[in-house]
């Protein structure tokens, strides 16, 4: 009988393990990792994982030759128990973790242009650095935020394509992220948001939401059951809420308590708001929306008036401080070619004259889908979807 050593101890199956460098730690043992840091402002964290090679901390003993943890005899002598104890502690350093996960830095194969072609034929190429950028985009308009994210389209001016631009942003946002989205139009005095978009097998506008709003709200509502009061978009995958152009703003007052109540409904039903908003900015619905805005959007064309008032009510929220302040120094300005003799130079001056302003500015070229009827986004030319996706990429980065 092999005489038995103090550091030996019996497995589950009967055989001795030793305190050896490999043997694996204890369930217990497992080391927790740190959450990625967080912003003031939510978004999504990405996970930092060191590569493969840099996993092994210099600090621990030399490993055999298997890599999993193994049964030693009674011939093989003990070696010190400290060394795991290191082991562990080197992993639980900030400045000496490692994983032993690998990060996915494949990119999939290229799908535009000559790339996409040779890849069609079989002959495996990575994306253009073109192609790379369209995608971070479409990943930024696809992600989903923790918690329904409200976004105001505004412009004292009239006619400054405030619905076209939340029209657009709407289809970009539904079409890429999966999620519901709302496109609300908040206009009391001839709002068109209805008009320029297709309407379900009912007439209901955002008054007859009011009115059921307790029902919608209630623990037992069903999503289903707002499909009696929004305008689903068949092709672009959002919804409507529609205002009544055809009635007098007195007739649908809404106050700060009824805004409350709306947004309610929305934020519970979709994660993401667009509001078209009225020209009216002394309102107390125009008020209300900014109170629950996580992200201002100026909508503008390229004529000075239109610029104008953009720039005007920015620096009014400015001059209010505190919250108001910041949603105008977080902005992002649309600028949209509307003349079909206008120059890309143009818009650019119009954005660039923002740069003071607002933290980011976007501009979209001139594209006759645009102007009049129902707007959808195959409609337009690649090069306005593209720049529509750039436009929502740049207002998705502070979401």
């Amino acid at each position: 009988m092999s005489e038995h050593r103090p550091d030996d101890f019996p497995t589950r199956a009967g055989r001795r393990r030793t305190g050896r460098v490999d043997d694996a730690p204890a369930a217990g043992d497992a080391v927790s990792r740190s959450a990625a840091p967080q912003r003031d402002v939510p978004a999504e964290p990405i996970a930092q994982v060191p590569q493969f090679a840099d996993r092994v901390s210099s600090e621990a003993q030399p490993a055999p030759q298997s890599p999993a943890p193994r049964i030693v005899t009674d011939s093989v002598p003990a070696q010190p128990r400290q060394a795991p104890t290191r082991l562990r502690s080197a992993r639980s350093q900030p400045a000496e973790r490692r994983s032993f996960l690998t990060r996915d830095t494949a990119d999939v194969p290229a799908s535009r242009g000559f790339r996409g072609f040779l890849n069609s034929l079989g002959i495996r190429i990575g994306p253009s650095e073109k192609e790379q950028l369209e995608r971070r985009d479409i990943r930024a308009v696809s992600q989903h935020w923790p918690g329904p994210r409200t976004i105001a389209v505004v412009n004292g001016k009239g006619g400054a394509n405030k619905t076209p631009t939340t029209v657009m942003l709407a289809a970009v946002f539904a079409r890429n992220g999966g999620g519901p989205v709302l496109a609300w139009d908040n206009n009391e005095t001839r709002g068109t948001l209805g008009w320029r978009t297709e309407q379900g097998p009912h007439d209901s506008t955002v008054m007859d939401l009011l009115d059921h709003a307790d029902e919608l709200l209630s623990p037992s509502a069903q999503s289903a059951l707002l499909a009696r009061y929004v305008h689903h978009q068949t092709e672009d995958r959002y919804d409507v809420l529609r205002s009544k152009p055809d009635v007098l703003a007195s007739e649908q007052k809404i106050t700060e308590s009824d805004f409350d109540a709306l947004h309610e409904v929305a934020s519970k039903y979709f994660r993401l708001n667009i509001i078209d908003s009225g020209n009216d900015e002394s309102a107390e619905r125009w008020l209300r929306m900014i109170h629950h805005t996580h992200q201002l959007v100026i909508a503008t064309t390229t004529q000075e008036e239109h610029a104008e008032a953009g720039a005007l009510l920015l620096e009014a929220l400015q001059s209010r401080g505190g919250r108001y302040a910041e949603l105008s120094r977080n902005a992002v300005v649309i600028v949209s070619q509307s003349d079909r003799n206008g120059t890309a130079a143009q818009a650019t001056a119009i954005a660039d004259g923002f740069s003071h302003l607002a933290r980011a500015a976007a501009t979209i070229p001139y594209d006759a889908a645009l102007l009049k009827g129902r707007m959808r986004f195959g409609l337009l030319k690649p090069g306005t979807q593209r720049a529509w996706l750039a436009a929502a990429a740049a207002v998705a980065d502070d979401l």
